[in-house]
């Protein structure tokens, strides 16, 4: 079977359960059976208005979008076509040519078919490699698809491999599959860092210091707002007991900005203020220049400097710890993702 002609992915209805009459009656069908039989000369703007007619309850977008369908099986689709189909239960793609014109038949569930020669076996969908896969999984009732999809689905199929290609080939597409599943797992994790990032640029200076106080409840330290600043920064102090006499006793400092990075000199009053305390914690959501590194980690008390990716590190990695309170300042869900 050459692709000479064009390729249409053809639904087996809601999950694929008219798979066994496309099968057994060398069939690929579509419904909206209020239509009657269509001329196969039909216009476009015609058949759109007999389907107005026979549901007119239908939006625009949705009579359009059927419209098109409709259209595309009974015009458009010729003999020598390829045609797929899918078997969901399965997971099997099955491969055809159309061999017959537009035929309207009532002893099938759907009335609107064409007769297709079926290829003896179908094609796993698991010996696939992911982008055939995504451009595969339109919910559409009838959708073109592209050569290339069509020539996997070919190469792949067990009528035209013997049982050691079958083998050798599958070990590979998996290896495959896991290293795109991999890319996109990192795109994604890239992706959300960033919408997490967003979310936390936006609070307030208040929220920022509540999700900042909300993190180190989840990690093991009882807080209290010590005093609140016009500089957009405020103090927390924390430490394993509510009284803060067990140490360590932190002081921690919480910065809102935008743009302008923390300087030494900003670092350096906050060692000052150490006093009381026995380590430091600064956060900002800009960042920390280079001196400001430095005057941190030679200062007598140990002081941590956290930036925006590391609190959202820490804020991903304690999510499940989090209060409600906190948790709604960044409301996120779970995603499970394939091993």
């Amino acid at each position: 079977m050459e692709n000479e002609n064009r390729i249409w992915m053809v639904r087996a209805g809601s999950g694929g359960y008219l798979i066994e009459e496309f099968l057994q009656n060398n069939i690929v069908a579509i419904g909206w059976n209020d239509m009657g039989e269509i001329s196969p000369d039909i216009s476009y703007a015609e058949l759109r208005r007999q389907y107005v007619e026979n549901y007119s309850e239908h939006s625009d977008g949705k009579t359009n979008q059927s419209a098109g369908q409709i259209y595309r099986f009974v015009v458009e689709f010729k003999r020598g076509d390829k045609v797929v189909t899918y078997d969901s239960g399965s997971r099997n793609y099955y491969l055809g040519e159309i061999i017959s014109d537009y035929e309207y038949n009532e002893k099938y569930e759907y009335y609107h078919t064409r007769k297709i020669k079926w290829m003896d076996q179908p094609t796993g969908r698991d010996v696939l490699n992911t982008d055939s896969k995504n451009r595969l999984g339109s919910v559409l009732t009838i959708f073109e698809i592209s050569n290339e999809v069509w020539n996997e689905l070919l190469t792949h199929n067990p009528a035209r491999m013997s049982d050691e290609e079958i083998v050798i080939e599958e070990k590979k597409e998996k290896q495959e599959e896991q290293n795109d599943l991999e890319d996109i797992r990192e795109d994604i994790e890239s992706k959300s860092t960033e919408f997490i990032k967003d979310i936390i640029v936006k609070l307030s200076w208040q929220d920022t210091e509540k999700l900042v106080a909300g993190l180190l409840r989840a990690i093991g330290y009882k807080t209290k707002m010590t005093s609140r600043g016009s500089d957009l920064g405020s103090d927390i102090s924390a430490s394993p007991d509510e009284l803060g006499l067990e140490e360590p006793r932190v002081k921690v400092e919480v910065k809102k900005r935008s743009k302008e990075k923390v300087t030494s000199q900003e670092i350096r009053s906050f060692i000052g203020g150490l006093r009381d305390f026995n380590k430091g914690i600064y956060v900002t959501t800009s960042g920390f220049s280079k001196d400001a590194k430095y005057d941190a980690e030679r200062a007598n008390f140990p002081i941590t400097l956290i930036d925006l990716d590391w609190l959202v590190e820490l804020l991903l990695n304690n999510y499940e710890k989090l209060d409600i309170e906190t948790k709604s300042l960044v409301p996120l869900k779970k995603i499970y993702w394939p091993l």
